[in-house]
């Protein structure tokens, strides 16, 4: 690279200066000496337009006395004793008069207004356990909020306060958004109200294991501001920031938004019915690996395997089987196993849905009735019969299986499969253990004992098998790699 004269430099030096104070960002073109400007985005006429209508929301959660009349401490205070060794201090001595007399537990959030007659749009972890809800507005008004309902699975949660043509936000596409695209957030980290920090974003529909996918930027997110919004350079609110990814507590470049039309979706139905109704359909599910969709004629890693079945529920009556891979619901494509919960919840109880479900090497088309989501049953343990049929011999793969009793099938509700009798070699290293029930090999039901015999006794010796297992409630596919 050739040296820059002096006065190039000195001229590009001063260039750069004034560039700076006049807000430009300046590229120098090699070998020319010469700076190219380009506007960085001002955010001032977005934060003048929404940010009356971002509020600070403080919470008030009394303590409550325990047994001995004794307020109880916080849960991070009592860890914080018992992992030093510390004894856990008495922190008030006799019996506290009234609920008054207790401390107060105080936190601090954000929201911003939705309608303008005081509707509040917060995280629900904002609000959770609070006794009394503050709203401040950026005019310094404060107002008593009532909440509305609160959603902890979306952390969503809306509260509402006594007022009349109120500034609100205006309400934008989060399907827009494109990564890369300039952001802003609004809110009170640490307290500190009204604070504006700016970034991009940096990923959408990033799967964090929670019911909604989140949009991820590196917008500046801190404690104080969850719950406040994330706005595009239209001015429109396109998220709800409500997480950070951290190993400090504090922000580390990295924060997560909830997308703000599943949130409304969410806050129309709080505002209606105080909660949020939900669709299921009562089966287990997990992803699909590479080596299993390969394995098992699939192709690529699609869809969202079912691992068990809910004894009479939408599913079950459906016909819906363990070991089914969902691939599609009302013709939409199921990519991962967060898809079909986010797709299911999203659908009205009592509501008929086609299901696409990918079943030893083919397709199949069931219709399901939707249900309203409700508390997760507990899976029933297998029960053993009274008697047990001739164990097979043991198999090339080192497993000996046996037919199921009548009565097994029965409990199992199971008209195919066999019992793992013992097992050894290639199906132990695979992970296969005694009381697995083995439903199909390569695809192939698997009826009774003869069977599987004939079935494994054809198998190619070097060829991984892929075979799907019951065990107690789940299925499974387990591949068996035999030894080389």
């Amino acid at each position: 690279m050739n040296a820059i004269p002096a006065t190039d430099l000195r001229r590009w030096v001063l260039t750069l200066s004034t560039g700076l104070l006049l807000g430009t960002a300046l590229v120098l073109t090699p070998g020319t000496g010469h700076a190219q400007g380009k506007e960085l985005p001002d955010f001032t006429e977005l934060v003048e337009r929404s940010g009356p209508a971002v509020v600070n929301i403080r919470t008030v959660e009394r303590v409550r006395a325990n047994a001995r009349g004794l307020p109880e401490m916080d849960e991070q205070m009592q860890e914080f004793f018992r992992r030093f060794g510390i004894p856990v201090p008495n922190q008030r001595r006799g019996q506290p008069r009234n609920d008054e007399d207790l401390p107060q537990r105080r936190g601090v959030g954000s929201g911003f207004i939705i309608s303008a007659d005081g509707f509040v749009m917060t995280n629900a972890h904002v609000v959770d356990g609070a006794d009394e809800v503050i709203v401040t507005m950026t005019d310094k008004r404060e107002f008593k909020a009532k909440l509305i309902g609160a959603d902890a699975r979306t952390d969503v949660a809306v509260v509402k306060i006594e007022g009349a043509g109120l500034p609100l936000v205006k309400i934008g596409d989060a399907n827009r958004l494109k990564v890369g695209e300039w952001v802003i957030a609004i809110g009170s980290p640490f307290n500190l109200d009204n604070t504006v920090t700016a970034g991009i974003v940096s990923a959408k529909a990033r799967d964090t294991g929670e019911l909604l996918p989140f949009i991820q930027t590196d917008v500046a997110i801190n404690p104080g501001n969850s719950g406040g919004p994330l706005i595009n350079m239209r001015g429109e609110v396109v998220g709800i920031n409500s997480q950070i990814y951290s190993q400090s507590g504090g922000y580390m470049g990295i924060s997560f938004a909830i997308p703000i039309d599943e949130a409304m979706r969410v806050a129309d139905s709080l505002r209606s019915n105080g909660r949020v109704v939900r669709g299921r359909i009562g089966v287990g599910i997990g992803d699909v690996s590479k080596e299993v969709a390969e394995a098992i004629g699939l192709g690529k890693p699609t869809g969202a395997a079912v691992s068990t079945v809910e004894a009479g529920s939408p599913a079950d009556k459906g016909g819906v089987e363990g070991g089914d891979i969902i691939t599609k619901v009302d013709g939409k494509t199921i990519e991962k196993s967060g898809d079909l919960r986010r797709l299911i919840s999203g659908i009205k109880p009592g509501t008929k849905t086609t299901l696409q479900v990918f079943r030893r090497g083919a397709y199949k088309e069931l219709s399901v009735t939707v249900a309203e989501m409700e508390a997760e049953q507990r899976p029933r343990r297998q029960a053993e019969g009274d008697n047990k049929a001739t164990p097979a011999q043991p198999s090339v793969l080192g497993l000996t299986v046996a037919d199921l009793t009548d009565a097994q099938r029965k409990d199992l509700k199971l008209k195919i499969g066999v019992r793992v009798e013992s097992v050894e070699g290639a199906a132990a290293r695979a992970g296969l253990r005694e009381g697995d029930i083995i439903l199909a090999v390569d695809n192939t039901e698997i009826a009774n004992a003869k069977q599987f015999g004939a079935v494994v006794t054809k198998l190619e010796k070097a060829k991984v098998v892929t075979m799907q297992v019951r065990r107690e409630n789940a299925v499974s596919f387990v591949l068996v790699k035999p030894a080389k």
